[in-house]
């Protein structure tokens, strides 16, 4: 398990909010800026028939001395149980990798328009992929009930977000 590999960012996020919150995302639009050094618009060819990317990327604004490998309360809420690292989805991640899946609103040329990308200005993207629904989850789903109190808000509409989609 000791392998270890470099990854060099394709993209960086272009706008958007500045720092990370937990809640509020809802509406927020930026770019996606892909790397014209190493990319032609051939990469983004095809793309525009989406509505929806994934895009991984890197939590470059952590602090590396908040990482807690073992149980935690999500957002350190008392009322909300104790669960491990990987029972979170946040940016404590020893990787510091992040998932999020994002409306595409356009292509133009290496810039993607996008919304509800939860992650701010300035961030590197490793990876983008276009959301196919086969590959969406199969059979039934479940979570756990914390989840949906927690996330209750987090991609609700700010009414003080300049970089809110109207």
């Amino acid at each position: 398990m000791d392998e270890t590999f470099e990854v060099v960012p394709i993209a960086r996020v272009v706008g958007g909010r500045v720092e990370p919150t937990d809640d509020y995302w809802g509406g927020t639009t930026s770019i996606i800026r892909i790397d014209a050094d190493r990319f032609s618009s051939e990469a983004t060819a095809g793309l525009d028939s989406f509505s929806h990317l994934e895009v991984v990327f890197r939590f470059h604004l952590t602090d590396p001395t908040d990482l807690h490998l073992g149980a935690r309360r999500p957002r350190d809420n008392p009322d909300w149980p104790e669960v491990g690292i990987f029972g979170h989805r946040n940016m404590r991640r020893l990787n510091w990798l992040g998932v999020s899946r994002c409306r595409l609103l356009k292509v133009d040329g290496l810039d993607l328009h996008v919304e509800d990308l939860d992650a701010v200005d300035g961030t590197p993207v490793l990876d983008i992929k276009p959301w196919f629904q086969e590959m969406g989850p199969r059979g039934d789903q479940h979570q756990a009930a914390w989840t949906s109190d927690m996330l209750q808000l987090y991609f609700a509409p700010s009414t003080d977000d300049p970089h809110r989609h109207p």
